[in-house]
């Protein structure tokens, strides 16, 4: 049986980091680091013929039927991150709201660039690229619900941001802040509340083993439909990773990557508070090269 993949493992720690920010995708980063197609296609082979094989043919061809060295590095990867990231994430959006927004949006507008060059050529699919930035869009309209944080909640949070965290795009940890658990969720993880961890992690398995289905189906038949509709949301995502939000009363925004604020120019942002303009813009900068970078780096890989 093939093992641990270093390098997966990495990739892994990259999505998990990504997930934890709501605005960012574990899938943008899937995809710009080349291995988008081999997750989809090994989570979809995770059902019942594997069962089959396990019973029939013994362990290591069950393992190999999964892919099971490859999923086995990324979910160490994505774990190890989540865990040890979630308290650092959690202090830089609230103490360093503007900044860390700039740094993801750059880090988006580089990816959508990537995504939306991988499209195949000879069609047009700007109708389906409209498309996908009307739903991001719409979605950062969306305000946020107020969900008692259950173990049954939890377990539906789970199944539906766990679809969003797939996508290149819409971030499963923006889908969780509209439910209104996204805190739940981290405190959860902060504090390791056993009970509200394995209820969220359900869900989340039940949904994206019903989910990863569709993906590969849409990958296989409608790829150049999906990459447009993708490069879309990625690009209606900006507004919703935009750093410098305000309240309709005026107020600071002290978790600036939360939904329900308006955008606004720097310099109006600045009769409030200090925008961080020269910061942010170098910060903007440094995401897009770091994408640019983990492409290259990701093809010699």
């Amino acid at each position: 049986m093939k093992g641990f993949y270093p390098a997966v493992f990495i990739r892994g720690m990259a999505m998990g980091a990504a997930d934890v920010v709501p605005g960012v995708s574990g899938g943008t980063i899937a995809f710009i680091t080349g291995i988008y197609d081999e997750l989809i296609e090994s989570l979809k082979s995770c059902n019942i013929q594997a069962v089959q094989v396990l019973f029939k043919s013994g362990l290591t061809a069950f393992w190999q039927h999964i892919n099971g060295g490859f999923l086995m590095s990324l979910l160490l990867g994505i774990a190890t991150s989540v865990l040890s990231l979630a308290r650092a994430i959690s202090y830089a959006l609230h103490h360093y709201p503007v900044p860390l927004a700039a740094l993801f949006f750059g880090l988006i507008f580089a990816s959508a660039l990537l995504v939306y060059r991988q499209i195949p050529s000879g069609g047009r699919q700007v109708a389906w690229l409209i498309c996908g930035l009307g739903f991001a869009i719409l979605i950062g309209e969306i305000r946020p619900a107020d969900i008692a944080s259950t173990p049954l909640n939890l377990f539906l949070s789970g199944a539906l941001a766990i679809c969003a965290m797939i996508l290149p795009g819409i971030s499963g940890s923006f889908i969780l802040l509209l439910l209104g658990m996204y805190q739940p969720v981290i405190d959860a993880v902060k504090s390791l509340d056993l009970l509200a961890l394995l209820s969220f992690a359900m869900g989340c398995g039940l949904g994206l083993m019903l989910f990863v289905r569709l993906l590969s189906w849409l990958m296989h038949h409608y790829r150049a439909q999906l990459l447009a509709s993708l490069s879309g949301i990625l690009i209606g995502s900006l507004s919703i990773i935009w750093p410098w939000k305000l309240s309709d009363s005026g107020a600071l925004l002290s978790e600036s990557l939360a939904p329900g604020w308006q955008n606004v120019f720097p310099w109006e942002y600045a009769e409030s508070a200090e925008p961080q303009l020269a910061i942010s813009l170098a910060l903007a900068m440094t995401g897009v090269i770091l994408v640019l970078l983990i492409e290259r780096f990701a093809k010699k890989a």
